[in-house]
């Protein structure tokens, strides 16, 4: 990967803060990759995609320490959960035996598996020696007559959102575009379908297959998911879609950007987070391909959806009111949990904001009033003292805060990709509000803060 190439994707134009000094893309640091490196933004962006063979090109511990490490989930296939790796040790190395490795081991994926595809992922060694990933790429391609897509995003190359870019750069350039999709089938009741793409969505704990069916009910067919869920052949067909929707900017703008610029497909950012960030998200479907019989539906499926939703929430809310939470997470989730939770009744006290961008921020600042707390200090310590000091009931964080709560015997909720429940769309709402009051109304907390019996 070439300099200026990386250099484009940091100065990504469809953000509007990517010139500003305390950008969200901002220049590779060293150290920075602490939490996350390129080649761990890469795999990430594009494991789901369930009918790929994703083969890591490099020593065995690039691949155990970051596979399967955020819980998509596929109606289908499961190659994606097996994981393949070249294994380079220092003979391969000294020995320039490398590609020659990858060579077999691209054939072994192919016969073994019969994948869709397969993803070739570069780590900072075989980047580092001079390996061409994209030649034996092509040549493995030719050779097996199945597409060998070269994902070069070395670890050294920056951070974990600079490699969830250079995998979209990847698609982009060797996926999208490629095939067409199938004339969509008639629908049950007669209404005309409308394609769409959603981009940066995930499927975390199968929490989309919440809010598909209401895809279905409106027409609206998801022509492609980048990426969870995904197939390969759905990634090949994005460009036709009507509108596509950015479930999380930092992450696959770029896509997004050039879905638009060479194909004429519009996007926007949305969420499904909360009741009213779900509604707002079909409303600018419906906006956006503009057919009035659509943003009918759409508004009869609303009106339907938030009744049953409210009553649903109505007990929760009565045990949630008021109560003060402590967010730490970033990206979307900074801004779109703070709604639900706002939803739900009760208060954020602070939220964190170490991933997300200026547009993030403004979201919060406009949910959260202009004095919101923001957090960009993770640190337990930070955490701790923030907790005590704006008497928070409970920490809603990711699965590596886990420890820091259960030390300090405090409430806690994991909201980011290791969890095991899914909170997107109207059901989703539900199981967060489940959640949160289990894990504060737990009878373990007065139990652990109680003095030990042989101390009286």
């Amino acid at each position: 990967m070439k300099t200026s190439e990386i250099q484009a994707l940091l100065d990504e134009p469809a953000c509007a803060h990517n010139h500003k000094e305390k950008s969200g893309c901002a220049r590779p640091k060293p150290g920075a990759t602490a939490g996350g490196c390129a080649f761990d933004g890469a795999q990430i962006a594009l494991l789901p995609i369930a009918d790929v063979a994703h083969i890591v090109h490099g020593p065995i511990a690039c691949s155990g320490n970051s596979w399967d490490n955020r819980g998509a989930r596929s109606s289908g296939p499961a190659l994606y959960r097996i994981g393949m790796t070249t294994d380079l040790s220092e003979v391969d190395v000294i020995m320039g035996r490398s590609e020659k490795r990858l060579f077999h081991a691209i054939r072994q994926a192919i016969e073994s598996y019969r994948p869709a595809a397969v993803f070739v992922y570069a780590t900072c060694v075989t980047a580092l020696i001079g390996d061409d990933l994209e030649a034996t790429c092509k040549a493995a391609a030719e050779r097996w007559g199945v597409p060998v897509i070269p994902v070069d995003a070395a670890g050294f190359y920056g951070t974990k959102n600079l490699g969830n870019r250079l995998a979209g750069e990847a698609m982009f350039r060797y996926v999208i575009g490629t095939a067409e999709p199938e004339p969509p089938r008639p629908h049950p009741a007669g209404i005309p379908t409308y394609d769409v793409n959603l981009i940066g969505e995930y499927n975390i704990a199968g929490e989309f297959w919440k809010v598909a069916p209401l895809f279905d009910e409106l027409g609206l067919r998801i022509l492609g998911t980048l990426s969870g869920d995904a197939r390969f052949r759905e990634i090949q067909t994005l460009h036709r879609a009507q509108v596509t929707m950015v479930v999380c900017a930092k992450a696959l703008l770029n896509v997004a950007r050039k879905l638009r610029e060479h194909y004429g497909v519009p996007f926007f950012e949305g969420s499904f987070y909360g009741v009213q960030d779900t509604s707002s998200a079909f409303r600018e479907f419906a906006r956006q391909i503009g057919a009035p019989d659509l943003a009918a539906r759409t508004e009869a499926m609303i009106v339907r959806e938030e009744a049953k939703a409210n009553a649903r929430l109505q007990p929760w809310r009565e045990r949630l009111r008021g109560k003060r939470v402590l967010l730490y997470t970033g990206g979307v989730k900074s801004w779109s949990i703070v709604s639900a939770l706002q939803d739900l009744g009760m208060t954020v006290v602070a939220t964190g904001t170490r991933k997300s961008t200026e547009e993030d921020k403004a979201r919060i600042r406009e949910l959260m009033g202009p004095e919101a707390k923001m957090i960009e200090d993770g640190s337990p310590k930070s955490l701790l003292s923030i907790y005590r000091e704006y008497r928070a009931d409970i920490l809603i964080a990711g699965g590596r805060n886990l420890y820091t709560a259960l030390k300090a015997r405090i409430p806690f909720l994991d909201i980011n990709q290791e969890r095991e429940f899914g909170y997107a769309g109207y059901e989703g709402m539900e199981e967060l509000a489940r959640q949160l009051a289990l894990s504060i109304e737990s009878p373990v907390w007065p139990a652990v803060r109680a003095p030990a019996p042989w101390s009286a």
